[in-house]
């Protein structure tokens, strides 16, 4: 008697799954096809995002030789271009090539930093170092107020960047003569449990040499 109602019971359990199939097959197909679909798309975009980041590459490296066979003509929009691809390692990398080479104005390699800084996906300390990098490149030009405002999201940040934001400060403020806002910044170095070791030793001499009375 048991074995029979294990049997009825298995069959109807059997039935009820074969009509929960009929009755929405359409739907589990259309479930099917969209996960389908969707790592079909993911893989896609993988290996889309590969094949640009070649083709970046391809690029940046072909700029490099144009200038070193000195055609230098299309060299600035080809990097321009490549800064504006928001590659985090290419995009970097161009700008820092139009800058050392000195290819463009000021007001473009604020622009390009801009692009790196708020448009582009970099890690966390890299973008820092575009940020320490754009105030460096403005300090010698800018106000006290514009490259405060640069260097700020580092000296109010715990990046590894910050003991150099501290000591660029510090000696754009000595270069004013404006010592005991450059004794601050140069005592804050000291007081950091990461600062850069080159940069602590540096500090503490211009304290001792400089800054002593």
């Amino acid at each position: 008697m048991d074995e029979e109602i294990t049997i009825i019971n298995e069959k109807t359990r059997n039935e009820r799954i074969k009509n929960f199939f009929v009755k929405n097959k359409n739907l589990l197909l259309s479930i099917i096809s969209i996960f389908i679909i969707i790592i079909i798309s993911f893989f896609s975009y993988q290996a889309y995002k590969k094949g640009l980041r070649v083709s970046i590459s391809d690029r940046y490296n072909s700029a490099v030789i144009e200038y070193e066979d000195k055609n230098k003509s299309e060299i600035v929009l080809k990097m321009k271009e490549i800064v504006l691809e928001k590659d985090s390692t290419y995009s970097p990398l161009a700008l820092y090539f139009l800058i050392d080479n000195n290819l463009i104005d000021k007001k473009d390699t604020n622009n390009l930093f801009d692009v790196l800084i708020n448009k582009t996906k970099l890690e966390k300390e890299i973008k820092n170092l575009i940020i320490y990098k754009k105030a460096l490149f403005n300090a010698d030009t800018s106000n006290e107020k514009e490259l405060m405002d640069l260097l700020n999201p580092l000296i109010n940040s715990n990046s590894v960047w910050k003991s150099h934001a501290l000591y660029l400060a510090a000696e754009y403020f000595y270069s004013r003569k404006e010592k005991q806002k450059s004794k601050e910044f140069f005592n804050e170095i000291l007081s950091l449990e990461n600062a850069n070791q080159d940069l602590i030793q540096k500090a503490q001499k211009r304290l001792n040499r400089d800054l002593s009375e």
